[in-house]
């Protein structure tokens, strides 16, 4: 009768846990990433050599976790159909080293307020370094940049992708005609989730 009673309580516990979508291993200002199943995903890869093309910060609120990502526009999305965009439902979430000591209840408030400024912005499809239009690796890079001066990857040029694939100069032609900056600074996903300065936290599928 024990055992029963144990049983029911431990599997009421954990189906609360799943419908608060609660999950202890995730903390706010985690980073995620996933396959972006975008009309330019396939591109993206190409380029940028990695099947990571899409990229958010993790807010908690209330009970509840969200993803402020780039799209169109700028704007928090339910973390679970966040995960369902991607490719195959699989995702990975990354953390600063150092997260225990930077990023506390104040500064996650200062993540927020910054991250603000770039709330409702038009997605950049042009990849441009400015701030009137924002792409998904350039807002979160700028929000750590400017709330902690922390550079979480490094910047590069549009030379320094791979632009030889026919979809890739297909796509370039559509977007920039004959007038891309070859020296545009540009931030990938990619180089964000390879910087020693994140841990992985959590991988599904």
């Amino acid at each position: 009768m024990k055992n029963v009673l144990l049983y029911s309580v431990i599997l009421i516990f954990s189906t609360s846990c799943c419908k608060s979508g609660i999950d202890k291993n995730i903390k706010d200002g985690d980073i995620i990433f996933h396959e972006s199943m975008s009309s330019q995903g396939v591109e993206l890869k190409l380029a940028t050599k990695s099947k990571y093309t899409h990229m958010g910060i993790i807010y908690k609120n209330k009970d509840k976790f969200y993803v402020y990502e780039a799209v169109q526009p700028v704007r928090l999305t339910p973390l679970d159909k966040w995960i369902k965009r991607g490719k195959n439902k699989h995702y990975v979430i990354k953390r600063l080293k150092n997260a225990d000591e930077i990023l506390t209840t104040k500064n996650i408030l200062k993540m927020k307020k910054i991250g603000k400024y770039f709330k409702e912005k038009d997605y950049d499809n042009l990849f441009q370094w400015d701030d009137n239009k924002i792409y998904c690796s350039e807002l979160v890079w700028k929000i750590y940049k400017r709330v902690f001066n922390i550079e979480i990857g490094k910047l590069q040029k549009f030379k320094d992708f791979d632009l030889t694939s026919p979809k890739v100069k297909a796509l370039i032609k559509k977007r920039y005609g004959n007038k891309i900056n070859l020296d545009e600074i540009v931030i990938s996903p990619i180089q964000m989730f390879n910087s020693d300065l994140l841990v992985k936290i959590k991988e599904e599928n």
